[in-house]
């Protein structure tokens, strides 16, 4: 990993990037596609780009007022209460602070709203703090329940489309408000910062490799982000190696290596590879992503030199049902 130049609002460029996609011409060849972080902003991907996400965009509503054993303040920990005490222990930790806004992006948040869902239209329930405008959103249904006390309308979605649908508006998120130990506000522009760092692809050339090996030299950081990231990418391969790369130019690097993907899930992949290395925190890191059929004799090289990470098997699919509740048309602000 090599340290990326600064632009003039100090921001780490990426290093160039390769990579299209390749036509496989023999069994060392196959079709890859490069990320590469930007350090610190927020974080890198799209809703499609997810089937979880995208099955989380719902609209619903339900009885707030729950039993009293459920108003009282949990003692249990969500990951994003870890993240935000992982970064409120070390303010000065830029990686911390990325790694809370991925879990935000990745967690399914409700979304208080002020009148029912009419159709795929949402209205949020907004208040004012010092000329800031905040929308009320929790990572439990359990602690909206508690925080309202009352029947109310809310909107169930991944914490990514809902920084897409509010981004631009000038309304920040109010964060678990009086609920839990990750009560927080944030800003109108940080939700603009997540969506513009979401929005990053990874560019694609062509490049041919000439050997893999056993990876090493990566920070434990990149590890953990792939395996949290391919996590949410159920159903979208069969498993993935990451392995030590070498190419026929005589560059080295390292590749993850998808097994038997599913046809037009190439994008989804490349992007959650990008997306661990943008909240990893390194600096300027590169990774090349490769598809491979199982039955390719280089499949069988890297089940015997790389790190295997398993995809998990999907859901059984969600059959919308009420408005608003169909996931491919997620909730519209009105």
């Amino acid at each position: 990993f090599g340290r990326g130049a600064f632009d003039g609002c100090d921001r780490r460029l990426c290093p160039p990037m390769a990579f299209g996609t390749a036509e496989k011409r023999d069994s060392n060849c196959a079709e890859l596609a490069r990320p590469c972080t930007a350090c610190l902003s927020l974080a890198s991907s799209v809703l499609a780009q997810y089937r979880m996400a995208k099955e989380k965009s719902v609209v619903r509503s339900r009885l707030a007022a729950r039993a009293a054993h459920c108003c009282e303040r949990s003692t249990e920990m969500t990951d994003l209460d870890q993240a935000h005490a992982a970064m409120d222990a070390s303010p000065e930790d830029d990686t911390a602070r990325l790694q809370f806004y991925e879990r935000l992006a990745d967690t399914e948040l409700f979304m208080l709203l002020s009148a029912e869902a009419a159709g795929d239209q949402v209205s949020p329930e907004l208040f004012e703090i010092e000329d800031q405008k905040f929308t009320l959103v929790f990572d439990r249904e359990e602690r909206l329940s508690q925080f309202v006390g009352r029947v109310a309308p809310y909107a169930g979605l991944s914490g990514r489309a809902l920084a897409e649908m509010l981004a631009g508006q000038g309304i920040g998120l109010a964060l678990n408000l009086e609920v839990a130990p990750s009560a927080m506000l944030i800003p109108a522009e940080a939700v603009d910062w997540l969506v513009a760092t979401l929005s990053h692809q990874p560019d694609e050339t062509e490049a041919r490799l000439t050997e893999v090996s056993a990876p090493g030299g990566l920070p434990e950081a990149v590890i953990s982000g792939l395996d949290r990231k391919l996590a949410i990418a159920a159903g979208l391969a069969r498993f993935a190696y990451l392995a030590a790369a070498t190419y026929e130019d005589g560059s080295r690097g390292h590749v993850l290596a998808f097994i038997d993907a599913v046809e037009g899930a190439e994008k989804a992949l490349a992007s959650a590879a990008s997306e661990a290395l943008t909240f990893s925190g390194i600096e300027a890191g590169m990774m090349d992503v490769l598809f491979v059929r199982a039955r390719d004799p280089l499949a069988a090289h890297l089940a015997k030199v790389g790190l295997r990470f398993d995809l998990p098997e999907p859901e059984a699919p969600h059959m919308p049902g009420a408005p608003g509740m169909d996931p491919e048309k997620p909730p519209k602000l009105r």
